[in-house]
Protein backbone atom coordinates (compact mmCIF):
# COMPACT_ATOMS: atom_id res chain seq x y z
CA UNK A 1 0.00 0.00 0.00
CA UNK A 2 1.76 3.71 -0.88
CA UNK A 3 -0.33 7.24 -0.43
CA UNK A 4 -0.97 8.89 -3.80
CA UNK A 5 -2.05 12.62 -4.62
CA UNK A 6 -3.84 13.07 -7.46
CA UNK A 7 -3.75 16.29 -9.15
CA UNK A 8 -6.64 16.19 -11.80
CA UNK A 9 -9.22 19.29 -12.91
CA UNK A 10 -11.19 16.65 -14.75
CA UNK A 11 -14.18 15.27 -12.61
CA UNK A 12 -14.53 12.15 -14.33
CA UNK A 13 -10.80 11.18 -14.98
CA UNK A 14 -10.01 12.08 -11.41
CA UNK A 15 -12.71 9.79 -9.88
CA UNK A 16 -11.66 6.93 -12.21
CA UNK A 17 -7.81 7.18 -11.62
CA UNK A 18 -8.79 7.39 -8.12
CA UNK A 19 -11.37 4.03 -8.25
CA UNK A 20 -7.80 2.60 -10.28
CA UNK A 21 -5.52 3.01 -7.05
CA UNK A 22 -7.76 2.38 -4.35
CA UNK A 23 -9.02 -0.82 -6.09
CA UNK A 24 -5.15 -2.14 -5.32
CA UNK A 25 -5.21 -0.94 -1.67
CA UNK A 26 -3.57 2.50 -2.23
CA UNK A 27 -4.38 5.48 0.07
CA UNK A 28 -5.82 8.23 -2.12
CA UNK A 29 -5.90 12.12 -1.79
CA UNK A 30 -6.92 14.19 -5.24
CA UNK A 31 -7.88 17.93 -5.92
CA UNK A 32 -8.55 19.38 -8.67
CA UNK A 33 -6.10 22.79 -8.90
CA UNK A 34 -2.72 23.33 -8.14
CA UNK A 35 -3.05 25.62 -4.93
CA UNK A 36 -4.71 22.78 -2.92
CA UNK A 37 -2.10 20.01 -4.13
CA UNK A 38 0.92 22.57 -3.49
CA UNK A 39 -0.34 22.57 0.06
CA UNK A 40 -1.09 19.09 1.05
CA UNK A 41 2.48 18.75 -1.08
CA UNK A 42 3.89 20.94 2.38
CA UNK A 43 2.21 18.80 5.22
CA UNK A 44 1.49 15.12 3.77
CA UNK A 45 4.32 12.79 2.79
CA UNK A 46 3.36 10.67 -0.62
CA UNK A 47 4.97 7.93 -2.51
CA UNK A 48 3.52 8.71 -5.68
CA UNK A 49 2.33 12.15 -7.32
CA UNK A 50 -0.16 12.00 -10.48
CA UNK A 51 -0.08 15.47 -12.03
CA UNK A 52 -2.51 16.74 -15.24
CA UNK A 53 -0.88 19.31 -17.12
CA UNK A 54 -3.27 21.56 -17.37
CA UNK A 55 -4.79 22.82 -14.11
CA UNK A 56 -7.34 26.06 -13.65
CA UNK A 57 -4.67 28.11 -11.12
CA UNK A 58 -1.07 26.83 -11.21
CA UNK A 59 0.72 24.30 -14.68
CA UNK A 60 1.74 21.26 -13.92
CA UNK A 61 5.43 21.83 -14.79
CA UNK A 62 5.21 24.76 -12.53
CA UNK A 63 3.93 22.45 -9.59
CA UNK A 64 6.64 19.92 -10.27
CA UNK A 65 9.26 22.52 -10.42
CA UNK A 66 8.06 23.96 -7.24
CA UNK A 67 8.39 20.71 -5.54
CA UNK A 68 11.74 19.69 -6.47
CA UNK A 69 12.94 22.71 -5.81
CA UNK A 70 11.98 22.74 -2.21
CA UNK A 71 13.71 18.71 -1.65
CA UNK A 72 10.33 16.93 -2.38
CA UNK A 73 11.41 13.59 -3.82
CA UNK A 74 8.21 11.69 -4.66
CA UNK A 75 8.12 10.11 -8.05
CA UNK A 76 5.79 12.27 -10.42
CA UNK A 77 3.70 10.47 -13.31
CA UNK A 78 2.52 13.48 -16.04
CA UNK A 79 -0.90 12.66 -17.28
CA UNK A 80 -1.99 15.18 -20.42
CA UNK A 81 -3.41 15.08 -23.67
CA UNK A 82 -0.40 17.30 -24.77
CA UNK A 83 1.86 14.31 -26.78
CA UNK A 84 3.95 16.72 -28.58
CA UNK A 85 7.62 15.58 -27.80
CA UNK A 86 8.60 18.85 -26.86
CA UNK A 87 5.98 19.06 -24.31
CA UNK A 88 7.08 15.37 -23.18
CA UNK A 89 10.82 16.99 -23.05
CA UNK A 90 9.43 20.09 -20.89
CA UNK A 91 7.09 17.70 -18.48
CA UNK A 92 10.54 15.64 -17.32
CA UNK A 93 12.97 18.33 -17.36
CA UNK A 94 10.81 20.31 -14.62
CA UNK A 95 11.73 17.21 -12.58
CA UNK A 96 8.91 14.30 -13.89
CA UNK A 97 9.79 11.15 -13.73
CA UNK A 98 7.45 9.47 -16.37
CA UNK A 99 4.80 10.41 -19.02
CA UNK A 100 1.69 9.29 -20.36
CA UNK A 101 -0.64 10.70 -22.61
CA UNK A 102 -4.23 10.83 -22.94
CA UNK A 103 -6.04 8.46 -23.22
CA UNK A 104 -4.76 5.51 -22.18
CA UNK A 105 -5.49 1.84 -20.79
CA UNK A 106 -5.57 1.37 -17.53
CA UNK A 107 -3.30 -1.88 -17.81
CA UNK A 108 -0.79 0.57 -19.30
CA UNK A 109 -1.20 3.15 -15.91
CA UNK A 110 -1.02 0.46 -13.47
CA UNK A 111 2.00 -1.33 -14.98
CA UNK A 112 3.91 2.71 -14.86
CA UNK A 113 2.55 3.36 -11.22
CA UNK A 114 4.26 -0.06 -10.25
CA UNK A 115 7.09 0.85 -11.84
CA UNK A 116 7.56 4.01 -9.97
CA UNK A 117 6.67 2.76 -6.74
CA UNK A 118 9.02 -0.24 -7.10
CA UNK A 119 12.11 2.76 -7.77
CA UNK A 120 10.44 4.72 -4.81
CA UNK A 121 10.49 2.04 -2.04
CA UNK A 122 14.08 0.41 -3.52
CA UNK A 123 11.97 -2.79 -5.01
CA UNK A 124 12.84 -5.29 -2.09
CA UNK A 125 10.56 -8.15 -4.14
CA UNK A 126 7.15 -9.52 -3.52
CA UNK A 127 8.26 -11.00 0.13
CA UNK A 128 9.94 -9.31 2.38
CA UNK A 129 12.08 -11.77 4.96
CA UNK A 130 12.76 -10.82 8.80
CA UNK A 131 13.76 -13.26 11.00
CA UNK A 132 10.90 -15.21 12.00
CA UNK A 133 8.32 -12.53 10.34
CA UNK A 134 7.71 -13.40 6.61
CA UNK A 135 5.71 -10.94 4.26
CA UNK A 136 4.01 -11.41 0.93
CA UNK A 137 3.27 -7.97 -0.50
CA UNK A 138 1.54 -9.11 -3.44
CA UNK A 139 -1.27 -11.31 -1.65
CA UNK A 140 -1.20 -9.28 1.61
CA UNK A 141 -0.35 -12.51 3.73
CA UNK A 142 1.62 -12.52 6.51
CA UNK A 143 3.49 -15.43 8.21
CA UNK A 144 5.44 -15.80 11.74
CA UNK A 145 7.36 -18.60 12.67
CA UNK A 146 5.67 -20.61 9.70
CA UNK A 147 2.18 -19.53 11.00
CA UNK A 148 -0.29 -17.73 8.48
CA UNK A 149 -1.13 -14.04 11.06
CA UNK A 150 -4.23 -12.81 9.53
CA UNK A 151 -4.47 -9.29 9.41
CA UNK A 152 -6.56 -6.40 8.17
CA UNK A 153 -5.66 -4.20 5.38
CA UNK A 154 -4.46 -1.23 7.74
CA UNK A 155 -2.83 -3.44 9.91
CA UNK A 156 -0.66 -5.19 6.95
CA UNK A 157 0.08 -1.89 4.95
CA UNK A 158 1.31 -0.40 8.98
CA UNK A 159 3.11 -3.66 9.35
CA UNK A 160 4.95 -3.63 5.60
CA UNK A 161 5.66 0.03 6.14
CA UNK A 162 7.52 -0.77 9.40
CA UNK A 163 8.99 -3.91 8.06
CA UNK A 164 10.47 -1.90 4.82
CA UNK A 165 12.54 0.27 7.22
CA UNK A 166 13.79 -2.33 10.32
CA UNK A 167 15.04 -0.20 13.18
CA UNK A 168 13.31 3.03 12.41
CA UNK A 169 10.53 5.05 14.05
CA UNK A 170 7.83 6.73 13.29
CA UNK A 171 5.94 8.70 14.98
CA UNK A 172 2.01 8.25 15.64
CA UNK A 173 1.10 11.35 13.19
CA UNK A 174 3.66 10.07 10.52
CA UNK A 175 1.89 6.61 10.48
CA UNK A 176 -1.14 8.81 10.12
CA UNK A 177 -0.30 11.04 7.08
CA UNK A 178 1.55 7.79 5.31
CA UNK A 179 -1.21 5.36 6.19
CA UNK A 180 -4.86 7.24 5.90
CA UNK A 181 -6.08 9.99 3.27
CA UNK A 182 -6.69 13.74 4.21
CA UNK A 183 -10.03 13.44 4.37
CA UNK A 184 -10.28 10.63 6.71
CA UNK A 185 -11.63 11.71 10.19
CA UNK A 186 -9.59 9.64 12.30
CA UNK A 187 -7.03 10.65 14.61
CA UNK A 188 -3.74 9.62 15.83
CA UNK A 189 -5.44 7.52 18.20
CA UNK A 190 -6.67 4.96 15.45
CA UNK A 191 -2.97 4.67 14.34
CA UNK A 192 -1.91 3.45 18.61
CA UNK A 193 -5.18 1.08 18.11
CA UNK A 194 -3.90 -0.40 15.12
CA UNK A 195 -0.68 -0.60 16.69
CA UNK A 196 -2.20 -2.50 19.64
CA UNK A 197 -4.10 -4.70 17.68
CA UNK A 198 -1.15 -5.35 15.24
CA UNK A 199 1.14 -6.53 18.27
CA UNK A 200 -1.41 -8.77 19.51
CA UNK A 201 -1.72 -10.80 16.58
CA UNK A 202 2.43 -11.01 16.12
CA UNK A 203 3.23 -11.92 19.35
CA UNK A 204 4.58 -15.52 19.89
CA UNK A 205 4.96 -17.34 23.32
CA UNK A 206 8.22 -17.07 24.87
CA UNK A 207 9.58 -14.31 22.20
CA UNK A 208 10.04 -10.64 22.97
CA UNK A 209 7.14 -8.04 20.97
CA UNK A 210 8.38 -6.95 17.65
CA UNK A 211 7.09 -3.36 17.21
CA UNK A 212 8.74 -1.54 19.72
CA UNK A 213 7.44 1.70 20.96
CA UNK A 214 9.86 4.67 22.69
CA UNK A 215 8.58 7.71 23.95
CA UNK A 216 9.23 10.78 21.73
CA UNK A 217 10.20 8.65 18.98
CA UNK A 218 7.32 6.50 18.03
CA UNK A 219 6.73 2.69 16.73
CA UNK A 220 9.75 0.52 15.11
CA UNK A 221 9.79 -2.65 13.97
CA UNK A 222 12.94 -4.77 15.56
CA UNK A 223 14.30 -7.87 14.46
CA UNK A 224 14.36 -10.27 17.20
CA UNK A 225 18.64 -10.94 16.88
CA UNK A 226 19.56 -7.44 17.23
CA UNK A 227 16.74 -6.58 19.68
CA UNK A 228 18.04 -9.92 21.70
CA UNK A 229 21.84 -8.48 21.36
CA UNK A 230 20.51 -4.95 22.52
CA UNK A 231 18.73 -6.38 25.83
CA UNK A 232 22.01 -8.12 26.75
CA UNK A 233 23.96 -5.41 26.10
CA UNK A 234 22.00 -2.81 28.29
CA UNK A 235 21.68 -5.97 30.85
Amino acid sequence: MSKILIVEDDRILRELVKAYLEASEHVVDAVDCGKLAQGMLCGDQYDLIILDWMLPDISGPEICRNYRNTGGQAPILFLTSRSDKRDKATGLDSGADDYLVKPFEQIEFQARVRALLRRRNSWQGNVLKLHDLELDTERQLVYRCGKEVKLRPKEFALLELLARNPGKSFSAETLFRKLWNSESETSTETVRMHVMALRKKLESEGELPLIQSSRGLGYRLEVQEKLKEKIKTQG
